[in-house]
């Protein structure tokens, strides 16, 4: 068998997994970024807090934190394959969970089913990621990564669109009124249906990646060969502030993607559970400009400084905006047609556009000359993910307790701190060598 033939069956084989890997991260996205209409819509049935509601965001992104390593020691445990049918599974009992919790509108039992999804999403990503660096050619590794980001994101776009059809169609105007009993219980139980199918369709794509011709990958080195290397790995400055701007920078994207319909709500805005997809359309172009241009026509370091420069200046739009202006609305009528947004709104979701590269940038850039500890160094920064329980956190917490919208406008205050963290990481943070 000549080597050209060899290459093509070994492509050909790796086609199916990548399929299969692919479907994975657009459920992840899609899981991921539901949570920006949910969030708007529990606030309106269960007539939640600008914090409550904020809880809903805490408790999916807080699993981050605290199942990561045991995720980790899982997939040492069982392998790559098993890890992703045991993470979608867990993510079947979190869709599952919905279905009580709508029917009783128990609050703490939305809070539960959003942890364990969050747990089950951290368990199938620890087992999905590695896929796409090592089941190809390493040198087409950071293509395959960009394909999964534009999945991940599209996702983004898809979900509240969906969410939005299957159960808000109907309660439409229902915005900026009190709710009868009635239709609170109407909205609830709109839920239970789509939920069921979720569940239902995570359930057989467990099953599926059981009996899929997943190649096992090799296994990763026991734990206790990295705890030694843990302390080693925080005395390079580029690293530990690498993690410190991840978490930030997660906390700016949940918070442009995540409270856009929030805020939409508290301006009475219909549309509000589709404007998650605003910020992730915005995302996504942001994605596919970063693959265009970086690093042929701008360095990582440069476009990360671009990117946070950006956030800070739309931050300052949003947060000195005027919510009675639809300025920008009529200028990009070409675009969004009829569709008459404040431009506080927009530009939350051009923030979509400042975050699309940034977490592409502060990666490599973190992990630089870190050698033999390139792994520890990835797995602290995965960690960053966390951000994405706090950002909305503090949002709601400099927002106050009126939920009434220029409140929630202040509230995006809190994103000037994080850009400009990123963007002293961008400057300097990126090329320490030494605390000294």
């Amino acid at each position: 068998m000549s080597l050209t033939q060899e290459k093509q069956e070994k492509k050909q084989s790796n086609a199916v997994p990548m399929i299969i890997v692919a479907g994975l991260f657009f459920i992840l996205g899609f899981v991921t970024w539901l949570n920006g209409s949910l969030m708007p819509y529990l606030q309106q049935i269960l007539q939640l807090t600008p914090f409550q509601a904020s809880l809903i965001l805490f408790s999916f992104y807080i699993a981050v934190t605290f199942t990561a390593l045991p995720s980790a020691a899982v997939i040492r445990k069982v392998g790559y394959k098993n890890g992703m049918a045991l993470g979608l599974a867990t993510m079947t009992f979190a869709a599952l969970l919905f279905i009580p919790a709508a029917k009783t509108q128990m609050f703490p039992l939305f809070l539960l089913a959003q942890l364990i999804m969050g747990a089950g999403q951290t368990l199938l990503q620890t087992a999905v990621n590695p896929y796409v660096v090592r089941i190809g050619p390493e040198e087409s590794a950071a293509a395959r990564i960009s394909i999964m980001g534009i999945l991940n994101k599209g996702a983004g776009v898809v979900a509240p669109i969906v969410f939005t059809a299957l159960i808000l169609s109907g309660f439409t105007d229902t915005v900026g009124t009190d709710l009868t009993q009635i239709q609170i219980d109407d909205m609830a139980n709109s839920l239970i249906t789509p939920y069921l199918g979720l569940a239902i369709f995570i359930g057989i794509l467990a099953f599926a990646i059981l009996k899929a011709p997943l190649p096992e990958l090799p296994s990763e080195a026991e734990e206790g060969e990295h705890k030694g290397q843990l302390k080693e790995a925080l005395t390079h400055p580029n690293l530990a502030l690498g993690v410190v701007a991840l978490f930030l920078y997660v906390a700016v994207e949940v918070i442009a993607g995540d409270t856009i319909g929030a805020f939409a709500l508290a301006l009475g805005v219909e549309s509000y559970s589709v404007m998650t997809s605003y910020t992730m359309a915005c995302m996504v172009f942001g994605y596919i400009l970063g693959i265009a241009l970086i690093p042929r026509f701008i360095s990582q370091q440069k476009a990360l400084m671009v990117s946070a420069v950006f956030g800070l200046v739309l931050s300052f739009g949003v947060i000195l905006g005027d919510n009675n202006s639809f300025a920008i609305a009529n200028a990009l009528s070409f675009i969004l047609g009829d569709v008459q947004l404040p431009d506080t709104l927009i530009l939350i979701a051009f923030l979509g556009l400042a975050n699309a590269i940034v977490w592409p940038a502060i990666f490599p850039l973190a992990l630089s000359g870190m050698g033999k500890l390139t792994s520890v160094g990835s797995a602290l920064l995965v960690m960053g993910i966390s951000g994405g329980a706090f950002g909305p956190l503090f949002w709601s917490l400099a927002s106050g307790s009126s939920g009434q919208a220029v409140d929630l406008q202040s509230g995006y205050v809190v994103m000037l701190p994080c850009y400009l963290f990123i963007l002293f990481y961008a400057v300097k943070g990126c090329k320490m060598k030494s605390w000294k």
